[in-house]
């Protein structure tokens, strides 16, 4: 059974159509990257997927069923940006909200779920920082934050938006680390990724998008120059270079 079934996703903002028949399938246990150029509907399929954005047309399954019967399966990081990082909130107090959905509205977290998400946060190397103001925090310190609040629900699919976007490269080694783990551990991992370079290095699946479904399926026969020209179009030539930057590296570790 997939992880990840998306039946004919058709969302609009306006007038203006942001995804359009979008099919896809994702296997469980993959660490899948979703790429494209700006614009291509990245983020919104993810959005759509979960909920957060009207579709016009269109089914998400989870392992199987609808994702309204699912949501406590799913974990979901979004943009750095799209955050008010401003409330005055407590490092803990925002890793503590993953543990709510399973608790329910009416329990308090109580000592085991502190326990969990202490321990969420040194899976991130962010234990320390427990008692910290979440604004007080640096931009990679922020995102392992809501990385271990998305442990903290320990869930069975994770989407996360763009996770490695501006983040130093201690974060982001970080970030790969856990999600690596994850994936080893049987968890699907669903990513907006925008660096062409690193994607070959970072996962195991591929799905190309602009607007469609370019392409989808394992890296070694998804990741390729004439699916990254369909996909990019326009800006075919600075993508079609980073796949020649990716060939000779494979070359090179051949021999």
């Amino acid at each position: 059974m997939n992880a990840l079934d998306i039946h004919d996703l058709t969302v609009s903002y306006r007038d203006k159509v942001a995804l359009q028949d979008v099919d896809l399938a994702i296997p469980a246990g993959k660490l899948a990257a979703i790429i494209g150029p700006n614009g291509a509907g990245k983020s919104t399929l993810l959005k759509a997927a979960l909920g957060l954005v009207p579709t016009v047309a269109g089914s998400v399954l989870v392992h199987g069923q609808p994702y309204a019967k699912q949501r406590h399966l799913v974990g979901y990081v979004p943009q750095r940006s799209s955050v008010d990082w401003d409330f005055p909130t407590t490092v803990l107090d925002v890793v503590l909200m993953g543990t709510y959905r399973r608790l329910g509205w009416i329990r308090r977290p109580g000592k085991a779920e502190r326990a969990r998400a202490l321990a969420c946060l040194d899976q991130v190397g962010m234990a320390d920082h427990a008692d910290r103001q979440i604004g007080q925090l640096s931009g990679g310190q922020q995102q392992r934050v809501f990385l271990a609040r998305a442990l903290a629900q320990d869930a069975s699919v994770y989407f996360l938006d763009e996770p490695m976007a501006g983040v130093d490269a201690v974060t982001e080694q970080t970030i790969l680390s856990v999600l690596q783990d994850l994936a080893r551990q049987g968890r699907t991992i669903i990513c907006v990724h925008h660096d062409l370079d690193s994607a070959p290095q970072y996962f195991d699946w591929v799905v190309l998008l602009n607007m469609r479904v370019i392409a989808s399926g394992p890296l070694a026969t998804t990741f390729t120059a004439d699916n990254l020209r369909k996909t990019y179009g326009g800006s075919m030539r600075a993508a079609i270079a980073h796949f020649q930057h990716f060939e000779e590296e494979l070359e090179q570790a051949k021999r």
